[in-house]
């Protein structure tokens, strides 16, 4: 799947994120080059996802011991646009895309300090029974929440 599969008109996409997560590339994060490493993308994006969801109340909710359900990733996947180098600010953005009965398509924006994408990515999350380990159902209201949740700024201080 190419970004082309998961947007397809740029500047919509871009104007339907709100929440977002900063963070600042790190020097072991690069590579010998002085680059993002490739895998690093993707811890970005789980700590965005972490605290978009914390900001919803949900993992507030899986954490708990007696917590039925937990999130699990079912794929994932980034794609690299600009260059992203040691000690850059980054803001990295999360949006539920598409809501389906017990999975979320969540999308991530990752833009430097001049406000240039330079990342996209998306992957599905699944809420599954920690029991079964089969999809649970989202709630009427957590579809409400994933549907219109309100901006948020988390700021990590690194």
């Amino acid at each position: 799947m190419s970004i082309k599969a998961y947007v397809t008109d740029i500047k919509e996409w871009e104007r339907e994120f709100s929440f977002y997560y900063e963070t600042k590339v790190r020097f072991n994060e690069t590579d010998m080059f002085g680059h993002l490493n490739n895998t690093v993308p993707f811890v970005y994006f789980e700590s965005a996802r972490i605290e978009f969801f914390k900001s919803l109340g949900f993992m507030q909710n899986w954490l708990e011991p007696q917590e039925e359900c937990i999130p699990v990733v079912a794929d994932l996947q980034c794609d690299f646009l600009k260059q992203v180098f040691f000690d850059q600010q980054l803001k990295i953005y999360v949006k539920a895309a598409a809501i389906g009965g017990s999975s979320v398509d969540i999308h991530y924006m990752g833009k430097n300090d001049k406000e240039e994408i330079v990342l996209t990515g998306r992957g599905t999350m699944v809420q599954i029974s920690k029991q079964t380990g089969k999809g649970v159902p989202w709630t009427e209201e957590m579809r409400e929440m994933l549907a219109g949740h309100k901006h948020v700024l988390v700021d990590d201080h690194q």
